[in-house]
């Protein structure tokens, strides 16, 4: 855990936000500033500052095998996933997360 990380806090329930799924590694909730009508984030529990450190094919299956129990459990059928890594590339909170988006089509590239 980072004791300054944003999305440790909220793993460890120290923030509130609006928790869609959660299980013993990961943990998934609504983003803030949704990009498409449905938005969520998936991020660890454990503290990666981005997928470039994350030390294990096991870590990051953790976090991708909760996506499709979380989109069964919504009824969806279609969805973009994104990772940023770095800044350059996007990314603003430094602790690896993946976004799920979905409910309105899609174009690419993606930006």
């Amino acid at each position: 855990m980072n004791s300054e990380c944003i999305f440790c806090k909220i793993a460890n329930k120290e923030i509130k936000t609006d928790i869609i799924y959660e299980d013993d590694n990961v943990i998934a909730f609504n983003d803030l500033n949704p990009q498409a009508p449905v938005h969520f984030l998936v991020i660890p529990k454990k503290h990666y500052p981005s997928l470039n450190e994350i030390d294990s094919e096991e870590a990051f299956m953790k976090i991708f095998s909760a996506i499709p129990k979380i989109t069964k459990k919504l009824g969806i059928k279609e969805y973009r996933t994104v990772i940023n890594t770095g800044a350059q590339a996007g990314q603003t909170v430094f602790h690896i997360h993946v976004h799920v988006m979905a409910g309105r089509e899609f174009t690419w590239p993606a930006g």
